[in-house]
């Protein structure tokens, strides 16, 4: 079976949780081809694929422009396989805050048209040392109020990987035989 891994990134949690896809597609046995919609001159083939994954992250409340009209111009070849849409946000790493993550994810679904057959709400990072002093103060004031982290202690991964490969592994292995 052939992966399409389509993703871009703004800070590079989401090209991690996309290389990490990669690997554990491969794992399974997949074929994989990865690509980044933000490299404009890398050309997408549909062709073959049984299987994508899409996956982006959410800042300012939404995901990038570049990928959602991707699929917007891609969502007839999309909608004809089976497709999994990762949303990345920090949102998704609190509890009391998963509709807000849901929401974002909706919000891209009524823009592009395309409805994924699994959603993936994972978990981002914080990266303090790319933080200019005003995202410093929307992280540390708006974004991680009350929550139990200090942008002072440096870089930190709230991504869940064991519920991330739980979650692909049963998109992968949905709508195959085994025997």
């Amino acid at each position: 079976m052939t992966i399409l891994i389509i993703f871009e990134t703004v800070e590079g949690q989401t090209r991690k949780i996309s290389r990490f896809v990669e690997n554990e597609s491969r794992k399974s046995g997949q074929d994989v081809v990865l690509v980044d919609t933000a490299n404009k001159t890398t050309p997408v083939s549909f062709a073959g694929v049984d299987k994508v994954i899409l996956a982006a992250p959410v800042h300012e409340r939404r995901h990038p422009k570049k990928f959602e009209t991707f699929i917007a111009d891609n969502l007839y070849k999309l909608e004809s396989r089976e497709t999994m849409l990762i949303s990345v946000s920090l949102k998704a790493a609190f509890p009391e805050c998963l509709e807000e993550a849901r929401d974002f994810l909706i919000e891209m679904e009524m823009r592009t048209g395309l409805t994924p057959d699994v959603e993936a709400l994972v978990a981002g990072a914080v990266r303090p040392s790319s933080y200019d002093y005003f995202a410093t103060h929307i992280m540390r004031h708006v974004v991680l109020r009350g929550r139990n982290y200090d942008l002072d202690e440096g870089e930190h991964e709230f991504t869940d990987w064991k519920a991330l490969a739980t979650k692909l592994s049963k998109f992968l292995t949905a709508g195959t035989s085994s025997g």
